[in-house]
């Protein structure tokens, strides 16, 4: 069998593990969010070191966030930032499982609030919500649109304090309640389906370890740690798969 017939009959295994089983949990990271237009920020574009001194991965830390949070905002509002963005087979199958009973919850490294958009209610964001914006003196709540539409460090609308966005940086802890909320949807689970992650990013891809369910999916366009465990490997794009169940 060549690989196109290899992918659909695995997408066949998948529609009737789907069937089967009603306590359904899916883990995603980037790629699930780049088939809606929004580029993982660690591939770096041809542009990138025209315009920033730094690595991603340094300008989104902690550390940078206090020393230079002007060029923070810059990187952040540049690459991090979409708003004529919409949701895709992938959000719009999973928001459609968990109408029927199947889907349990969505577990998300993803910061887009794309999940939500395409009508998921049970979403668990590891990363936090570029959505989501508080002043850090006063915790005065601010929207997406109101970090677009300023310069430089946005400042609180009712303290003058600096608004930071609620997204777990390097070097932050993530939120607690969110991983033992995801601990309990994955250790509970009958299938897990792992979506668009390499599985490269700890403490979140560590979470996979409690689940202890019938079968594992995992939907990926290159390889990951966890290939050799799945019961159901599928290697393409994760909108392309899902757009055809």
């Amino acid at each position: 069998m060549n690989h196109r017939e290899d992918t659909l009959k695995a997408i066949e295994e998948l529609r009737e593990i789907i069937q089967k089983y009603n306590n359904i949990v899916f883990f995603g990271g980037a790629g699930v969010s780049t088939e809606s237009g929004i580029p993982d920020f660690r591939s770096v574009d041809g542009l990138y070191h025209q315009q920033y001194d730094y690595p991603p991965e340094t300008i989104l830390s902690h550390t940078f966030y206090r020393r230079n949070p002007e060029e923070f905002y810059r990187f952040y509002r540049n690459k991090m930032l979409f708003t004529n963005v919409a949701p895709n087979a992938a959000h719009r199958k999973l928001a459609e499982l968990e109408k029927q009973g199947k889907l349990r919850a969505v577990i998300t490294q993803n910061i887009d609030g794309l999940h939500q958009a395409a009508g998921s209610k049970v979403v668990l964001e590891l990363h936090g919500s570029v959505l989501r914006n508080y002043c850090e003196h006063c915790g005065e709540f601010h929207n997406l649109q109101y970090i677009l539409d300023t310069n430089g460090v946005p400042k609180c609308k009712k303290c003058g304090g600096p608004v930071k966005p609620d997204v777990v940086l390097y070097e932050e802890g993530l939120n607690q309640d969110t991983i033992q909320e995801a601990v309990r949807y994955i250790s509970n689970a009958e299938v897990l389906i792992i979506g668009g992650t390499s599985l490269a990013v700890y403490p979140a891809a560590g979470l996979i370890d409690y689940f202890q369910g019938d079968k594992l999916v995992v939907i990926n366009k290159s390889s990951t740690p966890r290939d050799n465990f799945a019961d159901l490997l599928i290697s393409a794009p994760i909108g392309e798969v899902f757009s055809t169940i």
